[in-house]
């Protein structure tokens, strides 16, 4: 592998492991607008068969993901602590920013009323978990019952969704069950904790490994059999996390209820969804005009091979 293309796969990881910490923000939306999504979602499902190829193509992903993970957590939890509703509508408004192009895309798959049916399940389902009796933030100290370690293995595989599933943020999920927080607390708990928050952790990752090669092989099925059913229902998740978010607030902030805020707080937050879902909006736009040249040009050559590549890389 060339060092440019080491360097560019490292980047792109870096952005899709702060879109997997970042809730609201999908790793899987990334890889589609970095142009690199089927050629990921192959080289997962194909580890065994083409180890050697799939692994040097992952490598240089996987540990741009680790370094912008690392280098944004304790910020992130400090935000959380200081000021979590701000930050919480800032992620609303990520979320919502990227709600015209989810929309957009799908209508270039087409949209039949049965369609209409893979939207509202989804969305449905996940407005319908935030009614569950008790769902709030949850237990992950060493009197959590036994059950609960079971547990964390589903919720990593929740968390695998972040990178796999387009337009789905498996950090929002986690926040919508009232594990997001905990999961970043049990981290900090390493240096004063270090055997539970390990084994906590463990099971994390041992559920996010599972999800994210059986997930990734159910995309590369739904989305070469159901490729417009599937981005509907994707669709329908996201759009049912934008209510979701707020209904599990209090749950996952008990110390500063929706109800607790004062005018400030509600100031801050609203202005900086506003900014968020405006961000979130340029960025999906940028980067779809630069594929969109990106493929003009791929056709050009295509169609004009003796053609100096100066003519076409002008402007």
């Amino acid at each position: 592998m060339k060092v440019k293309d080491f360097f560019k796969k490292f980047g792109i990881g870096a952005v899709i492991g702060a879109a997997m910490i970042i809730p609201g923000v999908s790793g899987g939306t990334i890889a589609v607008l970095c142009n690199i999504y089927d050629k990921l979602i192959n080289a997962i499902s194909d580890l065994r068969k083409d180890f050697k190829n799939s692994f040097f193509f992952l490598l240089p992903i996987a540990l741009g993901a680790i370094c912008a993970l690392a280098a944004i957590f304790y910020p992130l939890k400090l935000l959380f602590e200081v000021a979590p509703f701000p930050t919480v509508m800032l992620f609303f408004g990520l979320m919502l920013g990227g709600v015209p192009k989810l929309f957009k895309d799908g209508l270039k798959n087409g949209f039949k009323k049965i369609n209409i049916i893979s939207v509202l399940i989804p969305l449905a389902a996940v407005v319908g978990i935030c009614f569950i009796p008790a769902l709030g933030e949850a237990d992950l100290s060493e009197t959590m019952p036994v059950w609960g370690y079971f547990v964390l293995i589903l919720v990593g595989a929740v968390a695998s969704c972040a990178l796999v599933v387009p337009g789905v943020s498996g950090s929002m999920l986690l926040m919508i069950f009232g594990y997001y927080t905990p999961i970043l607390n049990t981290v900090t708990a390493l240096t004063t904790n270090f055997g539970h928050s390990v084994l906590v952790l463990a099971l994390v990752a041992a559920g996010i490994l599972i999800g994210f090669f059986s997930i990734a092989k159910l995309m590369k099925l739904f989305m070469k059999r159901f490729p417009r059913g599937t981005f509907w229902a994707i669709f329908g998740f996201v759009i049912g996390s934008l209510p979701a978010i707020l209904l599990t607030y209090d749950g996952n902030f008990p110390d500063f209820t929706l109800s607790s805020l004062n005018a400030v707080h509600i100031s801050v937050g609203v202005i900086l969804a506003v900014a968020g879902a405006i961000a979130s909006f340029a960025l999906t736009a940028v980067l779809e005009a630069k594929m969109k040249k990106h493929m003009e040009k791929s056709v050009q050559i295509m169609e004009n091979p003796a053609q100096p590549s100066e003519k076409i890389n002008e402007n």
